[in-house]
């Protein structure tokens, strides 16, 4: 329908934005394709440290290649989102009616922006429909600072104009979920200024304390507010799972912002039935080394320890998470129609026997799994799935704190203490942190190491940690030269296909990569241009390395 008709009503503008609920836009990192998420989000930590498949990441390994055309330059949702501005004053209805619907494009804008700065850097910025001849098209690349700048002044506009409570149940957006979109990508800015300054991937003029200032105002106003808390019900040793194997999260205080499903519309995933088969992926060992021990002390040092020898050892003594996130061999377990008392009877004798069972590492991946039959389905299903929730925006509070160098403990006890509650974990203490021998930034401070710890296994799985990697620079402490290994009891299973190492951990890579990931530090932290692109506009330069 031409504008000259459409934009009219309120409900015009309504159905309009409905189109990028539709989209890949509140994908971040589910298999997308169509109307189905066709994979588990649990799996949407493989490009990282965090877990693998059997195949080598090509950007961890740095053997990706400059495209002839696509590579994710795609402009046609700037387009599209440009065309409702410059339309949508002509609906007749009251500007209170209908100011939500702005409000959701403001917030999209910044959702498309955000998705290709992280991807290119500098990015070409639009904010109004262009045509075919229109010189704009052949404009270089603007600074990605300028475009944060951008997005973070819509991110203002979408707060300003969202409703505060949350239409549908929660799967609309509200003023919360631009807040929290905020916190993130002002957090994601500010730490990429800081630790890519002097680096080919640093921009002119930093400012890092700008955005993590932006980040910890965000999400303090989000706490401040009093509408959200830590999801329990005083099950130290299950609420944590269970977060995340609810049907219906209407009125639930953690969720900001979640998807729902429908099969009667074709609207479906296959996030539980996918769950019940380990297929060739697995956690990494690293992330299973990043759980605590139960006393708070890290593996290395904490007497509670007990060792690899076994997954049951392994896990015995340490944060609740590490047994809500990968099976151990008393976990209930439901799989082809049957539930298992136990992981051990159900899976743990299969892990070599058949592809579907087949796991790199041994760390299998428990978190958002079920043992509920009616939930799963092979010809699809409507599980819900969490966009934005309460535990990111107090993780991102202690670390914006923590970077700007301004946290006290009171700040702890606001953000990190909730989290450890939950659990049952002693809460972190800033005076009395002990060091640990295997920190990966040990030139960094205590507490950011402690932060980023807690954020890694709290949101473990679920698609932020290449994005963290990315904003500290951290490629070189944690991918570069490394390959990752897998658990101790893969050895005691008679079929293992997979090599060990000199110690006896898995070492799924081992052959593929004798020397470790190839990422290029110079390079890849960002992705080239297409050469189709480059040709069109002498303007266009390409990214550093390619």
């Amino acid at each position: 329908m031409s504008s000259a008709v459409f934009f009219k009503g309120t409900s015009d503008l309504e159905l309009y934005m409905n189109g990028f609920y539709r989209s890949p836009l509140l994908n971040f990192g589910e298999g997308f394709t169509g109307n189905t998420y066709s994979q588990l989000i649990f799996l949407a930590d493989m490009n990282s440290d965090n877990s693998i498949d059997q195949s080598v990441d090509d950007r961890l390994q740095g053997t990706r290649v400059v495209p002839s055309s696509g590579g994710g330059w795609n402009y046609e949702n700037v387009r599209q989102i440009n065309y409702f501005f410059e339309n949508y004053q002509k609906c007749e209805d009251d500007f209170d009616s209908y100011k939500h619907y702005l409000g959701e494009a403001f917030f999209f804008r910044a959702v498309i922006y955000y998705q290709l700065v992280q991807q290119f850097g500098d990015v070409q910025l639009y904010d109004k429909v262009l045509s075919t001849d229109s010189e704009e098209l052949y404009a270089a690349r603007t600074p990605r600072n300028i475009v944060i700048d951008h997005i973070i002044a819509d991110l203002d506009s979408a707060a300003n104009y969202l409703d505060e409570e949350s239409r549908d149940g929660g799967n609309r957006l509200s003023r919360w979920s631009a807040l929290t979109l905020q916190s993130r990508i002002a957090l994601y800015e500010g730490t990429w200024e800081k630790y890519h300054n002097g680096t080919p991937f640093g921009v002119s003029n930093p400012d890092p304390d700008k955005y993590l200032n932006k980040a910890a105002e965000a999400a303090l106003e989000i706490i401040n507010s009093g509408r959200f808390s830590v999801y329990s019900t005083g099950q130290p040793n299950e609420d944590y799972y269970n977060l995340f194997d609810i049907h219906d999260y209407t009125g639930n205080r953690e969720v900001i912002l979640w998807k729902k499903f429908d099969r009667g519309l074709g609207i479906i995933n296959h996030r539980m039935v996918l769950g019940t088969w380990p297929r060739g992926y697995g956690i990494t060992k690293s992330l299973a080394d990043s759980y605590l021990c139960a006393d708070g002390l890290p593996v290395k040092i904490s007497p509670l320890f007990q060792g690899y020898a076994t997954l049951d050892k392994e896990s015995q003594n340490r944060d609740p998470r590490f047994k809500q996130t990968i099976f151990t061999q008393d976990a209930p377990f439901a799989s082809d129609g049957i539930v298992h008392a136990n992981w051990g009877a159900g899976m743990y004798q299969k892990l070599f026997t058949a592809a579907d069972y087949n796991t790199p590492t041994c760390y299998v991946i428990r978190k958002g799994t079920t043992t509920d039959l009616s939930k799963q389905n092979y010809a699809g299903e409507d599980e819900p799935i969490i966009l934005f929730d309460y535990a990111e925006v107090l993780l991102n509070y202690a670390e914006a704190k923590a970077e700007l160098e301004t946290i006290s403990q009171a700040d702890i006890d606001l953000s990190i203490k909730p989290l450890r509650d939950r659990v049952g974990m002693p809460n972190l203490v800033m005076a009395s942190i002990v060091s640990d021998p295997d920190w990966a930034f040990p030139t960094l401070s205590p507490i950011i190491n402690e932060i980023r710890r807690e954020r890694r296994v709290e949101l473990a799985l679920v698609g932020f940690r290449w994005d963290d990697i990315a904003r500290w620079a951290a490629a070189d402490e944690l991918i570069v030269g490394k390959r990752p290994k897998g658990s101790l009891f893969g050895s005691t299973i008679a079929l293992n296909p997979y090599p060990e190492d000199t110690d006896g951990f898995m070492d799924p890579y081992k052959a593929q990569i004798p020397s470790g990931y190839g990422f290029k530090l110079e390079r890849d932290y960002l992705s080239p241009l297409p050469q189709s692109e480059l040709t069109l506009n002498d303007k266009l330069t390409q990214n550093p390395g390619w």
